[in-house]
């Protein structure tokens, strides 16, 4: 809803000095990110500077393509670019908050904000679903929920909303003062209070305090008054008149009773003046029939009735809302979007696709955008999206889609529905492209996944995007900003996906790229991954390759230097390379008594460029190995240092690794290796709370068993039930990677949010856990590792360390990318 104002007023709004530029020239689009931009004229580009980039840099490339309005710091030095406008501003984040408060008090009608530890996400979209049934509604895209995220929420906010719903995150003490401002929601929901962030906090209780401060001048505040801590806190600090509080226990305004059945669960809800509303929800697990208790009483809250909420209720599913990224048919890949129905969710979903590897061609499957406003008007900034992102062809689903038909005539196949579409739709017609799959929950897309994705096998590895952005910029935060970052992607990246997680770190802005042997850097390179790659073993007869796909392998001997060089002498090529010293690791590198030969050969081989010098620590992530890994840095300095002094320009200089980046900051020289610390392991122990882990392993129950008392489970009897019980089996097994050693109760899974521990030996393609206790069926979850199990805990419990676990995951496993 960004409503045109002009650049003198932006000046204004934001308290900046207008420098130049014309009174009459209107804004009417905001931009924080320069692939973002629609209408370079009419667009206020916003230079934030954050871990990743400082958005200047991108000023005179913008101001090419037509821009004409900057928001910059007060140390920008303008470069002489003529024809635009730049206002000066001490924060331009702060700057961006206020166009959002002011854009924000424009908007005359409700809007909700959610605050808590967990469940924001799903109670903002299930929320969103319900009350567009009969509603226009304006939502946070996925999880805008930050300093910056809400800013961009707001602006999304158009005229024709009916009710706007915005996410509210922090991660530290301070931070909801801001987002406060801006919201100002007029009915809020607080949906639980966790330990995410706790390092942020001096402890739980201002945590709790923090977040509630956002609904300081709200009208009303739903919340659950069985959690005891939240509850008093809330009580305390608001007036009981703008309380509406639910409970499993009689005296609040809402008592819930559930009656979980077979496929879901019978939602009772009495009110204070005992009248009653019964609603049939398709959930039995504790954390859903939460977020939908919530979700109910905020839209019997905004007046919307008991039959349209179970309308709504009747097209969820317990899904997850977020952007993946699935493996499909014949190389293709999937961006599965099939909860999202708004332009603001569009927008973020094709910007996503822009970030990934290309392919041959780029595929929209979209349905009717549903009570968002004026379908000319929407289908014509849909149109201009379609336009900016270069789609090759679309496939429209519902009837207003239809608007598009006129403007892409040679490119748009449209479908009544989706049975008519699925019915039309051959896998076989699509190779190497990108499938961008988003529609409303009415339409069932997930159907459509179904059919083009790829079928490899149950078991899932996810890995959650934000997430590893978000221990990227933990680690950044580290450094100095001129430091640069090498991210080791070797062994599949450390498990997770080599090319996906490669292509993800490139669009973060890391320096290099680090891989164990060429034919990984080749398989980078082939789709489509620019980033300098350096190749730890390079084999002799991988010369040709590596010169060929611009690899630069790690020289380590005198005799591997001679080898490398006598080859681009005969083949009258350069290469660039990098040093390997040896200070203690006795594993590969040159030692002290070698340099002198070095220096000779580096002389008289000019045909090899050293792009960096570097060594291992040892004990990098260990105190005990301090005094040692000291020594091995002053070892290296003095090593580097002679190196340096017979070279006539200056490559590279790295020696830490993650634990080094967190244990010796001062030693960052030019660059650092950043591995284990990238996929949520902080193995110093210092940060663990600063870390997300970033995958998940999952699979699922392919039967469950009742065994009589003595009964036997697995190869060699090794699982005994005694007593009896219940069993389950996983489609889980060695095969995957999934460890022998977990056999007999070593490990444990999650089932339902319970610990079934793992009874007899692994089988290859198998196991089984212990469900005894627990209403379990086939088909149901399983999580192996992630958030709530540590790596470093199941490590432990075998006697490895995390990096063995997460390499062992095999290819067979199905890697799924997604935005949280």
């Amino acid at each position: 809803m960004f409503q045109e104002i002009s650049q003198k007023q932006i000046a204004e709004i934001t308290e900046g000095s207008f420098l130049s530029g014309k009174d009459e020239l209107l804004v009417s689009q905001i931009a924080i990110d320069s692939r973002q931009i629609l209408h370079p004229e009419k667009t206020l580009f916003v230079a934030l500077r954050g871990a990743k980039a400082d958005g200047a840099d991108f000023i005179p490339q913008l101001a090419e393509l037509g821009v004409k309005t900057f928001l910059v710091h007060l140390d920008f030095d303008a470069l002489g670019i003529p024809d635009v406008c730049f206002i000066k501003v001490s924060d331009t984040r702060w700057a961006l908050q206020l166009l959002a408060k002011y854009q924000r008090e424009l908007f005359s009608n409700p809007v909700v904000s959610i605050a808590g530890s967990n469940g924001k996400t799903i109670v903002k979209e299930w929320l969103g679903q319900i009350l567009g049934q009969k509603y226009a509604v304006a939502k946070s895209p996925k999880s805008y929920n930050s300093q910056v995220g809400v800013p961009l929420s707001i602006f999304g906010i158009e005229p024709y909303h009916q009710v706007a719903i915005l996410e509210a995150g922090i991660s530290r003490a301070g931070e909801m003062a801001a987002l406060e401002e801006m919201i100002k929601p007029n009915l809020g929901i607080f949906t639980n209070l966790g330990t995410a962030h706790q390092e942020g906090f001096d402890n739980l209780e201002s945590k709790l305090q923090e977040k509630l401060s956002l609904f300081s001048a709200s009208n009303f505040l739903i919340y659950c008054t069985d959690q005891k801590e939240v509850s008093i806190q809330i009580e305390k600090l608001f007036s009981k008149e703008k309380l509406v509080g639910w409970s499993d226990r009689a005296g609040a305004e809402f008592t819930r009773s559930v009656k979980v059945k077979v496929n879901g669960a019978r939602l009772i809800l009495m009110k204070a003046d005992l009248s009653t509303h019964t609603f049939q929800v398709p959930f039995t697990d504790v954390a859903s029939l939460e977020n939908i208790t919530h979700v109910i009483v905020a839209a019997m809250t905004l007046g919307q009735n008991a039959e349209s909420i179970q309308e709504g209720i009747a097209h969820l599913k317990s899904v997850d809302m977020r952007l993946t990224l699935k493996p499909g048919i014949n190389d293709s890949l999937l961006i599965d979007d099939t909860y999202n129905n708004d332009l603001a969710g569009l927008k973020v979903a094709m910007d996503f696709m822009q970030q990934q590897r290309p392919k041959r061609r780029k595929i929209l499957i979209l349905s009717d955008l549903l009570q968002q406003g004026s379908p000319e008007k929407i289908y014509r900034e849909v149109a201009e999206l379609i336009r900016k992102y270069q789609f090759d062809h679309l496939y429209g689903v519902g009837k207003e889609i239809f608007f598009l038909e006129k403007e892409f005539q040679e490119t748009f196949t449209g479908f009544s529905s989706t049975e008519e579409l699925l019915a039309s739709l051959d896998p076989e017609t699509f190779a190497n492209d990108m499938i961008l799959i988003t529609g409303a929950r009415v339409f069932k897309f997930e159907e459509v996944v179904n059919r083009l994705q790829q079928r490899i096998h149950g078991t899932t590895l996810e890995i959650n995007l934000n997430a590893l952005t978000h221990n990227y910029n933990f680690y950044k935060k580290q450094l100095s900003p001129k430091t640069k970052v090498m991210v080791m992607v070797k062994a599949f990246a450390y498990g997770g996906g080599a090319v996906e997680i490669a292509n993800q770190i490139q669009t973060m802005g890391a320096d290099y790229l680090g891989v164990a042997f060429s034919d990984e850097g080749i398989a980078l390179r082939k789709q489509g991954i620019k980033l300098p790659i350096m190749v730890l073993n390079a084999m002799q007869e991988s010369f040709g390759l590596c010169s060929e796909f611009d690899l630069e392998p790690v020289v380590f001997s005198p005799e591997f230097f001679e080898s490398l060089a006598s080859w681009c002498l005969i083949h009258q090529k350069k290469m660039r390379i990098h040093l390997d010293m040896d200070t203690g690791m006795h594993r590969l590198g040159f030692e002290k008594k070698q340099l002198e030969l070095l220096k000779g050969l580096i002389q008289s081989n000019p045909q090899l460029e050293i792009a960096s010098i570097y060594t291992h620590l040892v004990g990098a992530d260990e105190e005990i190995h301090r005094e040692f890994s000291l020594s091995q840095l002053k070892s290296f300095e003095g090593m580097k240092n002679e190196v340096l002094d017979i070279l006539s320009y200056h490559p590279l200089i790295h020696a830490l690794n993650s634990a080094g980046i967190v244990a010796f900051p001062e030693f960052q020289f030019s660059m650092v290796r950043l591995g284990i610390g990238l996929y949520g392991v902080e193995v110093t122990g210092k940060h663990e709370l600063a870390l997300r882990a970033i995958s998940t392993l999952k699979t699922t129950i392919s039967q469950v068993k009742e065994l009589e008392a003595g009964e036997t489970v697995g190869y060699s009897r090794k699982g005994v039930l005694p007593a009896g019980g219940t069993i389950a089996t996983l489609a889980l097994g060695y095969a995957d990677g999934y460890d022998r050693r977990f056999s007999n109760g070593k490990g444990y899974v999650l089932i339902q949010g319970q610990k079934a521990a793992v009874i007899g030996n692994v089988c290859m393609d198998m196991c089984m856990v212990d469900v005894s206790g627990m209403d379990v069926k086939a088909g149901d979850e399983a999580i192996v590792y992630g958030e709530k199990i540590s790596l470093k805990e199941l490590a432990d419990q075998i006697g490895t360390i995390p990096y063995e676990l997460l390499t062992n995951i095999s290819t067979r496993v199905k890697r799924v990318y997604y935005l949280d």
